[in-house]
């Protein structure tokens, strides 16, 4: 390797044109010590002659290669080996620089690979620029190597980011300080209905309805002041006009500056997290209404027992036998498992259900006459049916059994089934109960669940009678909706 240049020796001194005498080079005066303005250049630059000998090169140059060229050997880059930014290999007599002295011209802005002894690859962009003497006479080249080594890192990671928004399933969209819409995920699509194309440009006031018109001035005024907006809870409009209750968190952008310049919006659909939260509250309140009932249905059954029972011990079996056939009907609407944990529907006949749920309220064999009357076609019951009649049809039972027809020794309850087309229709009728001065339900919990019940889950229509003789019920359910 040749030794370092002298401080009176420019970096083009030793080039095979430092004798010509109108040299453009050669003008530069040595004590402007050219070689240390490039030494202090934090970019690699190097230098060669007309026929690509490396004359010069500053210690930048040095570390981007990983290794040090001979000066006057070397050619055209001092590289180890190059390649073009797909991979194929790029011969060094054909890179930028030896582009830029075959067709005599300035190269801006070529991207390549130089490849250390070390096996790492660097990505560059190459300036290469000849020089000519005053005869227009080409006399070598200077070159700029301008590592894109944390542009290319930064440019995957921003690609990656990209490709994860959108491919979200949560809608995630960018919106500038004017509330006008500049990004739009997949996922915005799905959820509001508009595509990119539809969005972009528009504001984002367009997703807002105007009951809620207030919320974007002042989710504005909150990113102007930097604020983060976490997991705000609202409805939004879709592009069909319809409603949908999503959990939105809104991030200012800044720009290098620290200056918010725009926001970023993630909204997930909670739809279905309602629907859950609704569902569970419902099962407590039922949880609490059957615990209630359970109280109360024990102490129907001691009384009823009573009326009846000569001795402690007739008491006693006559209510543990009715609270096991009330534990009987509850455990029909109980769904098995098996070892591997999946669910197993129970099934079983309407009769069986109704026998089954008015057993605790029997009279016993010596009585004149029947508690409940069951009559009219049967039908298999499975799935969540099964599940829906039981509580139906334990809740009339518990009702009766505090204020109508099974609360007295006389009274009766006829159940009649009945087939009209495709339509399964079951009457409830309570007979020589208390007198009937009122609805005693009103718009209680067994109403609200019968009705949510019937027509939510079964498709079905239910209807209540307070007659002074007694409540009738008329339930009538789709056929094809008892095995649902």
């Amino acid at each position: 390797m040749n030794k370092p240049l002298s401080q009176s020796e420019t970096p083009f001194t030793r080039s095979r044109h430092e004798a010509e005498p109108h040299s453009a080079v050669v003008a530069i005066p040595a004590n402007m010590a050219i070689e240390h303005i490039l030494q202090a250049l934090p970019e690699a630059v190097y230098t060669t002659d007309a026929s690509g000998l490396i004359t010069f090169y500053n210690e930048a140059a040095a570390e981007l290669w990983g290794v040090r060229p001979e000066l006057g050997k070397s050619e055209f880059c001092g590289s180890w080996k190059l390649y073009w930014p797909d991979g194929t290999p790029l011969p060094h007599d054909e890179c930028p620089m030896a582009m830029a002295l075959r067709e005599k011209r300035p190269v801006r802005g070529l991207e390549a690979f130089a490849e250390r002894p070390d096996g790492r690859r660097v990505l560059f962009r190459a300036f290469p620029t000849p020089i000519f003497d005053a005869e227009g006479t080409l006399i070598g080249a200077v070159n700029m190597l301008v590592d894109q080594s944390d542009a290319a890192v930064a440019d995957e990671a921003a690609q990656r980011v990209a490709a994860i928004v959108e491919s979200s399933d949560d809608a995630i969209l960018a919106k500038d300080l004017n509330g006008t819409i500049t990004d739009w995920n997949r996922g915005a699509e799905r959820l509001f209905g508009y595509t990119a194309e539809e969005a972009i440009g528009r504001s984002v006031t367009m997703l807002i309805p105007l009951d809620r018109a207030d919320e974007e001035p002042n989710i504005l005024a909150r990113l102007r002041r930097g604020e983060k907006i976490d997991h705000y809870e609202t409805i939004r409009r879709r592009k069909d006009g319809s409603l949908v209750e999503i959990s939105l968190s809104v991030s200012p952008i800044r720009n290098r500056a620290g200056q918010v310049i725009g926001a970023s919006k993630i909204a997930r659909d909670i739809t279905d997290r309602r629907r859950a939260e609704e569902q569970q509250h419902l099962l407590l309140r039922e949880m609490d209404h059957r615990v209630k009932n359970l109280f109360a249905l024990a102490s129907s059954v001691v009384s009823l027992s009573a009326k009846r029972a000569t001795t402690p011990r007739e008491l006693a079996t006559a209510v543990s036998q009715r609270l096991g056939a009330l534990a009987q009907a509850h455990a029909l609407t109980v769904a098995q498992t098996s070892q591997a944990s999946d669910r197993i529907e129970q099934a079983t006949t309407l009769h069986t259900l109704l026998r089954t749920i008015l057993a605790p309220y029997d009279r016993g064999a010596d009585a004149t006459a029947p508690h409940a009357v069951v009559s009219g076609p049967d039908a298999t019951i499975s799935g969540g049916s099964l599940t829906s009649f039981a509580l139906l049809l334990h809740e009339f039972a518990t009702n009766a059994a505090k204020y109508g027809a099974l609360s007295t020794d006389k009274g009766c309850v006829e159940i009649a089934c009945e087939e009209e087309g495709d339509t399964f229709v079951l009457t409830w009728t309570e007979r020589d109960g208390p007198p009937v001065m009122q609805a005693a339900d009103g718009d209680g919990f067994g109403t609200t669940l019968g009705r949510a019940t019937v027509r939510s889950q079964l498709g079905g229509e239910i209807q209540r009678d307070w007659k002074p003789e007694g409540l009738v019920i008329r339930l009538s359910v789709p056929r094809d909706r008892l095995q649902a």
